[in-house]
């Protein structure tokens, strides 16, 4: 650290003229340079951030493969080659929905696990990070279901990703409902990977006919899929039977 004193002291600065830069006043430029260099970045990325946006509810309108670059530049009101100063492809925006739902999903899932709720509450809060994500990541699970297997089509790796969330998404719900059915919570008669398949569907399906602002929000859906879930719909005696 420079330590040197500034032998013009206090009264230097109080003789310099309105509107000059008084010696060492070159940091206090540099610094204003500095915020403004900041603020210039913090607005490119809210900018960014709203391109994605845009191209993700053209991505789940209309599908990822008819939405061209030109229609996604068109809604945010910019010229096409506007949208390549932020995006070198349409699929690095989609890669960008894609990977910021899963990565918040996942990431539920896991503090979800590190509780130490028994199998039948870590699953109602599976359920409830599940059918929450309905409204913030929307568009995401949208283009999830319709262009999956385009995406993971596409040469390269760059979706395998998809696969691998998938697979430790079913990891973690496949432990629990087995854990439920070793501690008695649940019955034993039931096929484990079928039943993760239905809850998985019925959460993300929700999507398609779920809107906001309706008679029910996230959580009520939510908590009447536990309820059925667990203590089902049938009152009096156990009537299912295989077939």
């Amino acid at each position: 650290m420079n330590t040197r004193k500034n032998s013009g002291g206090a009264s230097a600065v109080a003789a310099t003229p309105t509107g000059a830069v008084p010696r060492g006043g070159s940091a206090a430029k540099r610094q204003g340079t500095t915020t403004r260099r900041a603020a210039a970045s913090g607005s490119a990325s809210d900018r960014r951030d709203h391109l994605v946006k845009i191209a993700a509810e053209l991505f789940a309108r209309k599908g990822f493969q008819a939405t061209t670059v030109r229609q996604i530049a068109d809604e945010a009101g910019i010229l096409s080659g506007s949208l390549y100063h932020h995006f070198d492809s349409k699929e690095t925006i989609v890669d960008e929905v894609l990977s910021t739902f899963l990565r918040d999903l996942i990431a539920r899932y896991r503090a979800a696990l590190a509780t130490d709720g028994d199998a039948r509450a870590v699953l109602s809060e599976m359920v409830r990070i599940g059918f929450g994500t309905l409204e913030p990541h929307r568009a995401a699970i949208t283009v999830m279901q319709n262009d999956w297997n385009y995406l993971r089509s596409l040469p390269g790796d760059r979706f395998d990703y998809l696969i691998k969330a998938e697979d430790e998404a079913e990891r973690m719900w496949i432990a629990q409902i087995k854990r439920g059915q070793s501690e008695g919570l649940i019955r034993p008669d039931v096929d484990v990977k079928l039943t993760y398949r239905m809850i998985r569907d019925t959460i993300w399906v929700a999507v398609r006919w779920f809107r906001p602002g309706g008679r029910l929000n996230t959580n009520a859906l939510a908590e009447h899929f536990i309820t059925v879930l667990f203590d089902g719909l049938a009152t009096g005696e156990r009537t299912s039977h295989k077939a």
